[in-house]
């Protein structure tokens, strides 16, 4: 396409400048004949700068349409979005299919501000949910702080204040490290240090490792397990079960069964964890590894809707999928599939 109009350009230049030289050569011929050899040298020089003239004011008209009003409306452009106005939006000077330089360039800009302008919103979005994650825990820092002044408060009520205390000092500090890892991760600050995993004997240890917490809501852990190995990033692996663990446990029901599952599957190594549990609508499917999105609206559930989000970060990096299959009421499973098996 560009090509196509740079060669009408040069072509319709060509066309004029021969048409001007035509006419220069037809003019001489007429007075040559007609008239002596001074009046000819006179009428001669008065046509060349006429032509001359005329192909200036030609070439002055077409660089200011085609150069210097384009560029000024670009640069325009520019200096808007500078000043921090996105909703900027250029104008093409032609049909798609006659663009040029220029029209690209203007395509680019429009591109672009419509990026940057995503990009301060989800700024916005991101700064007003992690406000309004901190200040519940905050206030209720603050409030048991102020009740612990209270010196007729029993041993007993003193001791539960301490744990609620301590335990709201955990979930801020969870909160923070998770904020921080995934802007660690979506600037892909955290490079991956890749070592042979046995993968049977990780996710075991994962279990393993949340063994109390399965007890106090009496569920029963189930594990298929196939011997698989993999090169990857073994701390990266372990926030992945763990949140993914977690989160099964979490939305299970008491007396429940989690069921974590691992095999070989074209050269991939695979891992589901399923839970029985509430489950989840399609809608809130769609957006469980959004940051902040949490689908229990009422917040009874604990967390800060980042697990996930951290979750896709880390596979993404890995160069892995992660996907989930989930019905309301009837549990949810995710399945992953990371690495090349070794």
């Amino acid at each position: 396409m560009k090509l196509k109009r740079s060669l009408w350009s040069y072509l319709s230049i060509f066309v004029f400048v021969a048409a001007i030289a035509t006419g220069a050569v037809l003019i001489y011929s007429a007075v040559d004949k007609a008239a002596s050899h001074d009046e000819t040298v006179i009428v001669m020089t008065c046509v060349i700068f006429v032509l001359a003239l005329v192909c200036t004011i030609v070439d002055v008209v077409r660089q200011k349409k085609t150069v210097e009003e384009p560029v000024e409306r670009i640069l325009e452009a520019t200096k808007e979005i500078a000043r921090g106005n996105l909703s900027v939006k250029l104008v093409p000077f032609h049909t798609y299919k006659r663009y040029d330089q220029y029209d690209l360039i203007i395509e680019d800009i429009n591109d672009m501000t419509k990026q940057l302008s995503k990009a301060e919103t989800m700024k916005a979005d991101f700064v007003s949910n992690v406000s309004h994650e901190l200040k519940t825990p905050l206030a209720i820092l603050q409030n048991y702080a102020h009740a612990l002044k209270n010196d007729g408060l029993d041993a007993a009520t003193r001791d539960k204040y301490l744990d609620v205390i301590e335990a709201t000092s955990k979930r801020m500090t969870t909160l923070v490290t998770n904020i921080l890892s995934l802007n660690k991760l979506e600037n892909q600050q955290l490079k991956p240090e890749l070592e042979r995993i046995d993968l049977k004997e990780m996710l075991i240890n994962t279990v393993l490792g949340f063994e109390e917490l399965m007890d106090k809501k009496s569920i029963e852990p189930i594990c298929e397990l196939d011997e698989v190995c993999v090169m990857s990033s073994y701390g990266y692996l372990e926030l992945i079960w763990n949140n993914l663990l977690s989160n099964a446990i979490k939305f299970s029901n008491e007396g429940g069964k989690v069921v974590v599952s691992l095999k070989k599957e074209n050269n991939c190594a695979v891992v589901s964890v399923q839970d029985f549990g509430l489950g989840m609508s399609s809608e809130t499917g769609q957006h469980i590894f959004d940051k902040f999105y949490q689908g229990d609206t009422s917040h009874a559930q604990e967390g800060n809707g980042l697990g996930l989000a951290i979750v896709k970060r880390i596979i993404d990096l890995l160069g892995g999928e992660i996907s989930v299959e989930s019905k309301l009421g009837a549990g949810s499973k995710f399945t992953v599939k990371i690495g090349e098996t070794v």
